[in-house]
């Protein structure tokens, strides 16, 4: 029971970070409450390999 909390825990803060990131970061804005947290975030996102828009329409 503890290992189904805990993943079901897991899932729903991976959620809760993608969507302060739709809303925040990922438009140019800033966290209003953890600047330093977007900050991190755009970091962890320009470090992965992305397509650019030529490349993804083959």
């Amino acid at each position: 029971m503890l290992v189904i909390i805990s993943m079901m825990t897991l899932g729903v803060l991976v959620a809760a970070a993608v969507a302060i990131y739709v809303a925040y970061p990922h438009r140019g804005e800033d966290l209003p409450v953890a600047p330093q947290l977007g900050n991190a975030m755009r970091r962890g996102v320009d470090a992965l390999p992305t397509l650019e828009d030529s490349e993804s329409r083959v």
